[in-house]
């Protein structure tokens, strides 16, 4: 497997580690298995101005280095907690790795 996936449903655990089972097997390649654990990943949740805005707060950091961590502009990480824009794609991504698993995790 390449990732630890966190299952949506019962079926989908099930579905998941069968997968895991067969690929362990070499009855799935691991290009099938990758899709596995696509399916069976939850979505990344939407970052708002306020939860930002309190995740920068808990991790101590400004705007500016949060926008550095992130590698996007300080006017962006403003209009974010301004709520003016919201965060997508690769940024969400961070954010919700940064909630997750902490700030060592992308340094």
């Amino acid at each position: 497997m390449t990732t630890k996936a966190k299952p949506k449903s019962h079926i989908l655990d099930a579905v998941h580690e069968t997968a895991g089972d067969l690929h362990r097997l070499c009855f799935i390649d691991m290009r099938r298995m990758q899709k596995y654990d696509l399916l069976c990943v939850s979505p990344v949740p939407d970052y708002d101005a306020d939860r930002i805005k309190a995740l920068r707060e808990r991790l101590q950091l400004s705007q500016a280095v949060l926008a550095s961590i992130l590698n996007t502009s300080l006017s962006t990480v403003r209009k974010w907690e301004g709520g003016d824009k919201r965060p997508s794609g690769p940024s969400q991504k961070l954010l919700d790795i940064i909630e997750r698993k902490g700030l060592e995790a992308v340094l």
